[in-house]
This record gives structure tokens, C-alpha cells and sequence, in this order.
């Protein structure tokens, strides 16, 4: 089979397509024919050796697909051959087939298709639990999503819209902003061409309720100065590449609360809550709620430029390796 394979760290341009073998499974594992996996800002940190946790080298990158199961090894009693399912893992999704621990997989709705399903694990799990555990959102929240056409933003704009909130999505272009707006979002700021803070405030008329910063850099005090008093401000990561020192003061002054995400290690340390929005999230889209938003497909041989657009920050919601091409 083909593989998207790094045997050195270093930018997206390191990964090279080879032949692999097929894996076997191993008991409760199961063997998928890859029909499209997700591409992930973090897959570009794992490349470079910039993650929180390293991969060791060689490694296929991918971390989350979907696609039809054809081998399922010892011990599995809830998926067959055939089935149609997603899933998410640390690594691994782009190549024509993948191993996955039955245990991380999810049956596909009939009314889903591999895109959407490939496109929804990690970026809609991490804002869910964003919304729903750490900032506690309520009916009429004003929420500021930054980087809103990214995956992370384009999926904290749609479920902070289907929770109740009022979303007011931050981005860098006019086309993302467009795309944000189809999936819910109340306002929209350019904060290219216009003064976050002060637009954070015109559009609330006090301060926005939550933040969700995907982004970090230069932007991020900015939509902290504009949380009204008892705010929340979630840290999900730095796509922007800088981290910013945020001075502490304004916590004070504000009676707010900065906490920080890490999808990986919430479900370890929050392991209850972790289950019940995972729970919430799966029966929102079975239920056809939510429609992951696919701006770019490419073939396997393309791998490369894919994480390009992603790690470039480039893309508009999802952009998705489709193997059997």
C-alpha cells in the first residue's frame, strides 16, 4: 500500500510517499481502508518535532479518518468487516490503509459522508469540550472566536452557534469570514484591516463572555482587553507561531479566568467529562446538526501540499487527503 511517510523531522516538504506493507491486526484492532483523513495543524508540529508530545521517527502522519473496515482482529464484537466508521489517532491516517484500536471508533450514519465524518473528530472535539466544559457557555454568551476559518474556529463558530451563543467570528480575509457566517456566525471582525478590541466591544456594548484562541500572537491580549468582567478566555494553541505574554493585571482587574486545552491530555484528566461531551458531540452529528466545512481535497500523492495550506494557514475549514485517488 501507499504511505505518506517521515523518517526526519523538519517542514511538511520531508514526507515522501512510499509503498508499505498492509498492517495486521493485532487483537481489539482493526484494519481500515482509508477513504479520507483530515489534515491538522498539529500534524505539521509532529513533522518539525514541535509537538507537545514527539513521535518517533518513522512515523505516517494523519490523525483522523474515515473510511471501511476490511480486517478486525480478536476480541471485537461491536464492528464488522464492511463497516463504514471514523475515528481518530495519534497518527497514521494518511495512507491507503490504517490500524486503529476498535475502542476510538464511531459507526457512520448512513446520511454521512467520508469527508464530513474525516473532517469532524479532532477540530469539533476540542472546541466542544472548549465550550461545553472549560468556558461553561450559556444561552446569549457573547463568544469571539479567533482564527475563525480555520478548523478549530470554524468548528468553535458552528457549535458555539448551536449552543446559544452569540458568535462573533475573528479572521484574516473576507473569504473566511463569508465561510463563518454560513456556519452561524452573529458578527465578524477583520483583524487584518480592524481594531479587534475595539470592535469586540462596539458589536457586545460591554465585553465578550468567552474567547476561544486558537491562534495566539498579537491578537490575543487584544480580545483579552475586550472580555467583560468574569470572562473566560480558553487557550487551544499558537498557530500564529508566537506566544504571547499576557499581563497578569488584567486578569485582576477583570475577575477572569485564562485556562488552557489540550485535547489529548483533557480525556486523561477529566476522563468523566471527557465521555460525556464526546457522548453529546457523536449525537450531534448522527443527528445531522453538524456539517463540517471541507474547503480542500487532495489525492495522496499531494500530501505535502495539503499540510502546506494547513501549516500556511491557509485553509478555510477542513482540508482532506482522500488516499484512494
Amino acid at each position: 500500500m501507499r504511505s505518506a511517510v517521515c523518517r526526519q523531522y523538519g517542514p511538511p516538504e520531508v514526507v515522501t510517499i512510499e509503498e508499505t506493507a498492509v498492517p495486521y491486526p493485532e487483537p481489539g484492532m482493526v484494519v481500515i481502508e482509508v477513504q479520507a483523513a483530515a489534515v491538522n495543524f498539529a500534524d505539521s508540529l509532529l513533522i518539525a518535532n514541535e509537538y507537545q508530545v514527539p513521535m518517533p521517527l518513522p512515523f505516517t502522519p494523519g490523525s483522523e479518518l474515515a473510511g471501511v473496515i476490511t480486517q478486525c482482529g480478536e476480541g471485537i464484537d461491536s464492528f464488522s468487516v464492511g463497516d463504514r466508521v471514523y475515528g481518530s489517532a495519534f497518527a497514521g491516517g494518511f495512507a491507503e490503509f490504517a490500524l486503529l484500536p476498535a475502542a476510538v471508533l464511531h459507526p457512520m450514519a448512513d446520511s454521512s459522508t467520508f469527508l464530513e465524518a474525516a473532517a469532524f473528530g479532532v477540530a469539533h472535539a476540542t472546541a466542544y469540550h472548549a465550550l461545553r466544559t472549560v468556558a461553561k457557555i450559556k444561552p446569549r454568551d457573547w463568544v469571539v472566536v479567533l482564527g475563525a476559518g480555520g478548523g478549530v474556529g470554524m468548528a468553535g463558530v458552528e457549535l458555539a452557534s448551536l449552543l446559544g451563543g452569540r458568535v462573533i467570528a475573528a479572521a484574516s480575509s473576507e473569504e473566511k469570514l463569508a465561510a463563518a457566517v454560513a456556519q452561524g456566525a452573529e458578527a465578524t471582525i477583520n483583524y487584518e484591516t480592524e481594531d479587534l478590541k475595539t470592535r469586540i466591544k462596539e458589536i457586545t456594548g460591554r465585553g465578550t463572555d468567552i474567547v476561544l484562541d486558537p491562534v495566539g500572537g498579537d491578537y490575543s491580549e487584544a480580545a483579552l482587553r475586550a472580555t467583560s468582567f468574569g470572562g473566560r478566555f480558553v487557550v487551544l494553541g499558537f498557530a500564529a507561531g508566537a506566544i504571547p505574554r499576557i499581563p497578569l493585571n488584567l486578569v485582576l482587574l477583570k475577575g477572569m479566568t485564562i485556562v488552557g486545552l489540550d485535547i489529548f491530555s483533557f480525556a486523561q484528566n477529566d476522563p468523566e467529562s471527557a465521555a460525556r461531551d464526546n457522548a453529546e458531540l457523536h449525537e450531534l452529528f448522527a443527528t445531522g446538526q453538524i456539517h463540517p466545512v471541507v474547503s480542500q481535497r487532495f489525492p495522496l500523492d499531494q500530501t505535502i501540499a495539503a499540510l502546506r495550506v494547513v501549516a500556511d494557514r491557509q485553509a478555510i475549514g477542513k482540508v482532506i487527503v482522500e488516499p484512494q485517488l
